[in-house]
């Protein structure tokens, strides 16, 4: 078996040239197919959304139906007769699910297709969702969670995987930050609407709820969500201000069109006159390998597909491979550098604020504060208002500060540039550690753990909104197996951290676990940032000629 390299697949190593001509003209990148209707690059913008908006939906409902129970554990330990470790369960055995079965269903999409995954674990969270209300003892409604999890875990990798198959690098960011508000906004909005619920009905009544939405989704999903898997040419885009590119190696057949017969170069150098020849989108004849002589001919526009052939549930395999090697391809990624700082970057965010999901219930609805569920869900919109915050920062602020700087820099995008707002979370985040810690051990006023929490939600999203797309810019051509490292091993490592945190947390009290915590994610954000920062793209150099993509 062959072994690549990244360089094969992409010849621009993340840096490109964003913007061209003495007007700063802004590149499309990647290149959409001119030639092909059905590229999802080329969808109406109208339809790319409510796809996108679709999946984000799902990976919502999925936090909103695990997480929003919450505010309930301090009654359903009661009611169940469990302690405070036993009823957290019911999130962070979920939280490990949610994680590890990114590494099922992110080889079976690239295998089958993300359609056939989405439309069937859609269907099966709907389900658990009924489960989970008409659970009759505590394993019962546990279980119901652990197996939505594992439908859920499908969005974890896959809906950001998404946002490079529909959108443009420089719309990269702010749709990332809407994805990551989705999968965080159900941890904020979820427990803050169940408080409200849990006041007028109960805790069944919650996941009712959840099962009228994600069936809802279901259908959405089912209709609205068109197989986004596409095999694009080798026609990638210029880099470093080159203006054409060189065929210097024919791709392997698992990077062709399988529907092709030719895969299609712009020409190195002037081409003589084409009497035959179709004009690029450049302006320039097209050079195609399928021959042995540089032959110019017409290549006629690809037929449309129709809406019934869109919504099929079974689009095929992808050719030249086989899924037990769509199993191990993405276990080499481990390596390149960028995938390491992202998924240890999402963990200690994803840690910080479930750690604060978890105790927030056993210590406002507890002496001295003795809230209902009621008034203690509403600290819910401080953690909501933190995702946005962080979403909006980590997203679309990145994008235009990214553009920003390549326009300061001749035009060429740097997917460094983006981690230069991580100074952001790194200072509020932070703070908002120390904040929390120090008011729930001395029994402040309750602003100081409002304000504290949303401080410390502000990263859930800031954090993975900033390092996926930056993993994204670095690898584009295998970005769907290095974001379910960075998604599967974010949440086994903030299983680990979260498994011990309410033991840790009545032992060491609130400020030293608190203030602990805030040491270890202020250190690992800063200092992958400056390492990065600094050697960035002598690193992305050197990992385009490492030989381990299958």
């Amino acid at each position: 078996m062959r072994l690549h390299t990244l360089r094969e697949l992409d010849s621009s190593e993340g840096t490109v040239q964003l913007h061209k001509g003495g007007n700063g003209t802004l590149e499309l990148v990647p290149r959409p197919n001119e030639t092909d209707p059905n590229d999802p690059l080329r969808w109406p913008k109208w339809k790319k959304h409510v796809a996108f908006g679709s999946v984000c939906a799902f990976a919502f409902l999925t936090n909103y139906g695990i997480g929003g129970l919450a505010p309930a554990f301090y009654i359903l330990s009661k009611e169940f007769d469990k302690t405070v470790p036993e009823t957290s369960d019911l999130l962070l055995w979920p939280i490990l699910v949610l994680g590890a079965f990114n590494f099922f269903w992110v080889p079976v999409a690239n295998y089958i297709g993300k359609r056939p995954v989405f439309v069937f674990a859609s269907l099966l969270l709907t389900l658990c969702s009924i489960w989970g209300a008409t659970a009759d003892g505590f394993k019962s409604l546990l279980w119901s969670n652990i197996i939505g999890a594992f439908a859920g875990s499908s969005t974890e990798a896959l809906g950001a995987s998404m946002v490079n198959d529909l959108y443009f690098l420089h719309e990269r960011g702010s749709k990332m930050g809407i994805y990551t508000n989705a999968i965080s906004g159900g941890n904020t909005i979820g427990p803050l609407f169940c408080s409200f619920v849990l006041q007028g009905l109960s805790w069944r009544w919650h996941k009712w709820i959840t099962t009228i939405l994600t069936a809802i989704t279901f259908v959405g999903v089912l209709f609205f969500v068109p197989e986004t898997r596409y095999y694009r040419t080798s026609d990638k885009p210029s880099s470093r201000g080159e203006d054409r590119l060189v065929p210097e190696e024919v791709p392997s057949a698992p990077l062709a069109r399988p529907d092709s017969l030719f895969t299609c170069w712009e020409p190195a150098g002037p081409s003589p006159t084409p009497e035959k020849s179709r004009a690029t989108a450049s302006g320039h004849p097209s050079t195609c390998s399928g021959s042995r002589s540089p032959e110019r001919y017409a290549v006629a526009e690809l037929p449309k597909k129709t809406y019934r052939q869109e919504v099929a549930l079974w689009t095929g395999v992808t050719p030249n491979t086989t899924l037990l090697k769509s199993f191990v391809r993405p276990l080499p990624l481990i390596v390149y550098p960028c995938v390491i700082y992202a998924f240890l970057g999402y963990a200690v965010s994803l840690v910080l604020t479930v750690a604060v999901n978890i105790l927030n219930p056993f210590v406002l609805q507890a002496p001295p504060y003795s809230w209902s569920p009621l008034v203690s869900g509403l600290i819910n919109i401080a953690g909501f208002l933190g995702n946005v915050c962080g979403a909006y920062a980590g997203g679309w602020l990145v994008d235009v500060w990214s553009d920003w700087r390549s326009r300061k820099n001749q035009g060429v995008f740097e997917p460094e540039s983006r981690l230069a707002l991580l100074v952001l979370p790194t200072l509020i985040t932070g703070a908002g550690c120390l904040v929390f810690g120090y008011g729930v051990e001395r029994a402040l006023h309750w602003t100081s753990l409002f304000f504290g929490y949303g401080m410390i939600s502000f990263a859930l999203t800031a954090v993975p909104t900033i390092t996926m797309a930056y993993v994204s810019d670095c690898v584009l051509a295998v970005n769907a197996d290095a974001l379910m490292l960075v998604n599967g091993l974010k949440n086994i490592v903030a299983f680990g951290f979260l498994y011990g945190i309410v033991p840790w947390a009545e032992e060491a009290g609130y400020i030293n676990c608190f203030g602990t915590q805030c040491g270890i994610f202020v250190g690992i954000i800063v200092i992958g940032a400056v390492l990065l920062v600094m050697y960035g793209a002598r690193i992305r150099h050197a990992q385009a000629s490492w030989r381990i993509i299958m």
